[in-house]
């Protein structure tokens, strides 16, 4: 027999309840005598614990929560005329003290105004950036975030 060969049955009708002791499920209909299951809406709530206070309540609330993805550090294009003519990348602006680490995501801003011609190697900019780099002369070219080099036992 093949998948598309299978005779599909329409689902079962549910069973009718409480039509009569004839019926099989008349009187109590299946939910037992009295207490609170056998009431119409007589359900507890998601959580309930039968007035002991609910797990969710008993552990400690965490504050916020933090986020997996990197933040990208921003270098200003006011702050590229210290690299006057040269290639700007994460290891010359890990020397220049302009960024916290070579292997972070850098990104350029606009803030103050650049007068020198540089070439760009980094991983974002601005579009106001790009355009302000290319105005000056320079090139911005989008380079992937810089690996880290495994130890060696």
């Amino acid at each position: 027999m093949k998948y598309h060969e299978l005779n599909v049955t329409k689902q079962k009708a549910p069973k009718r309840v409480g039509r009569g002791i004839a019926a099989g499920q008349g009187k109590t209909a299946g939910r037992g005598t009295k207490g609170q299951n056998s009431r119409a809406g007589g359900r507890r709530r998601p959580g309930f614990e039968g007035g002991q206070t609910p797990l969710m309540q008993r552990l400690p609330k965490l504050r916020g929560f933090r986020s997996l993805s990197p933040k990208a550090e921003n270098i200003y294009t006011g702050q590229l005329n210290a690299f006057n003519g040269k290639t700007v990348d994460n290891f010359s602006l890990f020397e220049a003290g302009l960024v916290t680490n070579p292997h972070t995501i850098v990104k350029v801003v606009v803030k103050g105004e650049l007068k020198s011609k540089v070439t760009v190697n980094l991983q974002g900019a601005s579009e106001a950036a790009k355009a302000m780099i290319a105005k000056a002369g320079g090139e911005f070219k989008l380079t992937p975030k810089v690996a880290r080099i495994p130890k060696t036992k």
